[in-house]
């Protein structure tokens, strides 16, 4: 090789790490990793508390504890996801024994969560809340289309979960929307909301704000007039470039560095 190929290689590769995001380095105990889930746990529902997902007491998001696969990191019952700390996650398992904290739960959110970590070993985190947009669109009982490069990163990657039968607090409920998510990100929960699920507690973080945010734009489209949904196999091509974990991971950390400059307490 040439000085001068070799000075053109060493320039791409410079390029290539300067102009990349580089992936997280895997933690090196279980508690760094644990410590790592919680705090985007609750740097989570601080963000769902700025965009608007409290509703009462509905709203869960979950973190599986990395050492014991069998438990999950979920909020408590009552507090105002504007308000969560770390320290006020509480540690549940699957039989919804109450490990680590003093307050109740979600029932619902217990039947649900518990059915999705148990039927899913690769699912680290799940989010549900009744978001105005997820809900409006929730009751057209329809798959989102693929009518913007952002929707795509849902196309043939979620599901509609349906009928409506009330609040899920039966086991077998729960069984039901587990088998209906099968092995996809996301779910619509007919005449309910949205559900999203994933390898990490960032890419899940992402997803439901980038469907909520879809089903907001499909709602204003269709008010508007006719559809020009984005041709298969297009969709199915901006689906592997806008719809990849890593890349929910990485669009959830300006989230994450502004709501920790905002809100610093949430770490506590």
């Amino acid at each position: 090789m040439s000085a001068t190929q070799h000075n053109i290689s060493s320039l791409q590769e410079v390029r290539a790490r300067t102009h990349r995001l580089q992936p997280r380095k895997p933690a090196a105990t279980f508690e760094e990793e644990r410590l790592h889930r919680k705090q985007r746990l609750a740097a989570t529902f601080r963000l769902f508390g700025r965009y608007g997902f409290d509703q009462g007491l509905a709203g869960h998001v979950t973190a599986r504890d990395p050492e014991f696969p069998d438990r999950y990191w979920i909020n408590p019952l009552a507090v105002h996801f504007s308000q969560i700390k770390v320290s006020d996650l509480q540690l549940v398992d699957h039989e919804g024994n109450i490990l680590i904290g003093d307050r109740p739960i979600n029932t619902a959110g217990f039947t649900i969560h518990s059915a999705l970590h148990r039927a899913r070993p690769d699912v680290v985190a799940a989010a549900h809340t009744h978001s105005t947009y997820g809900k409006a669109f929730s009751a057209l009982g329809t798959e989102l289309l693929p009518i913007t490069q952002d929707s795509c990163a849902f196309y043939e990657d979620h599901a509609v979960f349906d009928p409506f039968s009330g609040v899920v607090l039966d086991d077998s409920e729960g069984d039901r929307l587990a088998a209906t998510l099968g092995n996809r990100k996301a779910l619509i929960l007919q005449n309910h909301g949205l559900l999203t699920a994933g390898p990490t507690v960032e890419a899940v973080a992402w997803w439901f704000l980038a469907m909520d945010n879809a089903a907001h734009t499909q709602l204003l489209a269709q008010a508007a007039g006719p559809l020009k949904p984005i041709a298969p196999d297009i969709a199915r091509l901006t689906a592997s470039q806008v719809g990849t974990a890593q890349g929910a991971y990485y669009s959830f950390q300006p989230l994450w560095d502004w709501i920790v400059a905002l809100e610093p307490d949430l770490l506590d």
